[in-house]
């Protein structure tokens, strides 16, 4: 199964909260793992947020930043190409969404995914209505 991680889902797997046995569990079953080319800057960018507000460890960060590249290293990376920046212009005019979120949408639907996987209810019910197969984390 060919499955596309939005960063809200996808940070679950590197820090422990609600959904993130879900995740292990649909990472585990996957086949193939397909990211946006945003969700690393993302992920990061809340690690970052935690190591400030001191809910993570220096070193809890770096360990998770390390398994956040390893992970993307064995993962397709969608670029945002111009087919995905018009798909996701029609979604911002199309439902209530952040930018952020339109474009994972649209990177998953320019690739072959069989399964969208995000903890945002907002950006599911949309992946839903353009079609895509969703897993919502904690939503």
């Amino acid at each position: 199964m060919n499955v596309f991680f939005d960063s809200s889902a996808l940070a679950k797997r590197y820090i422990e909260e609600k959904g993130s046995d879900q995740v292990q569990a649909i990472l585990s079953s996957a086949a193939a793992l397909a990211v946006s080319v945003i969700c690393v800057p993302e992920i990061v960018s809340a690690l970052c947020r935690l190591r400030r507000e001191r809910k993570l460890s220096t070193e809890e960060y770096r360990n998770a930043k390390a398994s956040v590249l390893t992970d993307v290293d064995d993962a397709t990376v969608i670029g945002i190409t111009e087919e995905v920046i018009a798909h996701g212009v029609a979604l911002l005019e199309q439902f209530s969404l952040r930018s952020a979120d339109a474009l994972h949408i649209a990177c998953a639907s320019e690739w072959a995914t069989d399964l969208f996987v995000s903890a945002d209810d907002r950006q599911c019910k949309a992946a839903k209505r353009r079609g895509l197969r969703v897993e919502g984390i904690g939503v």
